[in-house]
């Protein structure tokens, strides 16, 4: 069985100056979601950071990448526009994309999606509730009908996207707000899924429901097909009459 190869990115700045994200992601979120991701024997995962050189998103990373998935909050705008140039190209060619929680606002899924994904938020420690609206659907297999995350960062509606072509997670907040927090789109050849959980001063990259839906959504995402983005001159396939016609000589190419 060939193996997902997975790339998982994080701006890896809030683990590094928070001393309360630094307690719960030693490591980093990156490294916390390489860990439980690289127990699947079908994926092989590597991490890339925004301190990197070219944020760790090279070319050839980026040709040995099945799944992406993204972590952003405070450095959105530190991104270098040719790496979303760059991201973005790739999925449209096929590669999966997996947008974590403040990903949301990144360059890279705003680009892609079409939209300002702007949204309402709190951060009060509330329980969320997360019901599965579509129990058949791959990404939330094994999930039951919902799961509950005791502390989170609430977000809430509207948020400003596109319909998704799927929705298969809707979110409940002990404050009254409900938010679509598991959507699903394609984009060009590429699969792209926005889930909501992640905040990172709770440890909810360790429950066991959030991690099964992100391995779920990796295997989802995996490319189809990868077709190189270009737009070639070709010749027919049939053998073209020739006839003369107000428009030029069929058969024969035009020069402009």
């Amino acid at each position: 069985m060939d193996q997902i190869r997975v790339t998982v990115w994080n701006e890896f700045i809030h683990e590094q100056e928070n001393d309360t994200v630094k307690k719960i992601y030693p490591h980093g979120i990156h490294y916390a979601i390489q860990e439980f991701l690289s127990k699947n024997k079908d994926m092989r995962v590597q991490t890339a950071t925004i301190h990197q050189p070219e944020h760790g998103l090279t070319e050839e990373i980026l040709k040995e990448t099945d799944v992406l998935t993204w972590w952003g909050h405070i450095a959105h705008d530190k991104v270098d526009d040719e790496v979303v140039k760059r991201c973005h190209k790739r999925v449209l060619e096929g590669m999966g994309l997996i947008v974590l929680h403040s990903g949301h606002y990144s360059k890279l899924f705003r680009t892609l999606i079409g939209t300002n994904c702007s949204l309402r938020w709190r951060e009060a420690a509330e329980r969320e509730r997360l019901w599965n609206v579509e129990p058949s659907h791959p990404i939330t297999l094994g999930i039951g009908e919902y799961f509950e995350i005791p502390n989170a960062e609430m977000y809430g509606e509207r948020f400003d996207i596109p319909t998704p072509d799927q929705l298969v997670f809707i979110s409940w907040f002990e404050g009254g707000e409900v938010f679509r927090s598991g959507c699903c789109w394609q984009r060009g050849h590429g699969k792209i899924f926005y889930f909501r959980p992640g905040h990172e001063t709770y440890p909810i990259f360790y429950n066991q429901h959030v991690q099964q839906v992100i391995t779920n959504a990796v295997r989802w995402a995996k490319p189809v097909v990868r077709i190189s983005d270009y737009c070639p001159e070709v010749d027919p396939i049939e053998k073209i009459e020739a006839r003369e016609g107000e428009y030029g000589k069929a058969g024969v190419r035009q020069q402009f």
